[in-house]
């Protein structure tokens, strides 16, 4: 009942909630987005949805336009402080997590819920194990487990074990706890980067380009 009825109804909720003050973010930041290198205010990204099935979700830009995709070794996003793809404004966006609020929008329209495994890249489907692909039978989420607990100062593989468990004890307690711990997280800034597989130096000149 709650999974299938009342989580959707707080998600709606909290989206006519949460939709004033990413407005207000789009006013105050767009233009500094836009000013800095003329490029989109919003990334728009293809992710993996509930069922596999693929969905745009939508952030504020933090990178600069058509920077290289680098991954880390287990396959994961690299997401390092020195990362000089990230623009000044976008480091501060990632460290307040001001850049995921456009997920709002996403929330209200039923592709994304508050809580649930953070929405993975289309390759991804290919790393999954069997078992970890039953992280799809729940709505991918603003936030979640892995995120409150761990954000991104856990390898790849670990993330999507945090993210089955997730949606296999899935319950209104869970996401009260994964709720209040994710606003200690990101007041704090604990977590923000993972430099633990660091590109090597060739991809570190593909990104300064």
């Amino acid at each position: 009942m709650y999974q299938t009825f009342w989580k959707r109804l707080f998600d709606l909720l909290i989206g006519l909630i949460g939709l004033p003050f990413f407005l207000l973010a789009w006013l105050v930041f767009g233009p500094i987005i836009r000013f800095t290198d003329g490029g989109s205010v919003f990334y728009n990204a293809n992710r993996i949805g509930k069922d596999g099935k693929l969905f745009k979700m939508y952030k504020f830009r933090t990178m600069r336009m058509n920077a290289p995709d680098i991954r880390n070794a287990d396959g994961s996003t690299y997401n390092g402080v020195d990362d000089p793809r990230v623009t000044k404004i976008g480091r501060f966006l990632r460290a307040t997590s001001i850049d995921e609020w456009p997920q709002v929008l996403n929330i209200l329209n039923g592709t994304m819920s508050l809580i649930g495994p953070r929405p993975d890249p289309p390759d991804d489907m290919d790393v999954y194990t069997e078992e970890q692909k039953g992280k799809l039978k729940v709505k991918p989420g603003l936030t979640g487990y892995n995120q409150a607990y761990y954000r991104n100062s856990v390898e790849q593989n670990e993330k999507f074990e945090h993210d089955l468990f997730y949606a296999q004890h899935i319950s209104f307690a869970l996401d009260v706890k994964i709720f209040f711990k994710t606003i200690a997280t990101v007041l704090f800034r604990e977590h923000v980067y993972n430099d633990a597989s660091a590109p090597d130096e060739a991809e570190w000149k593909k990104m300064e380009r």
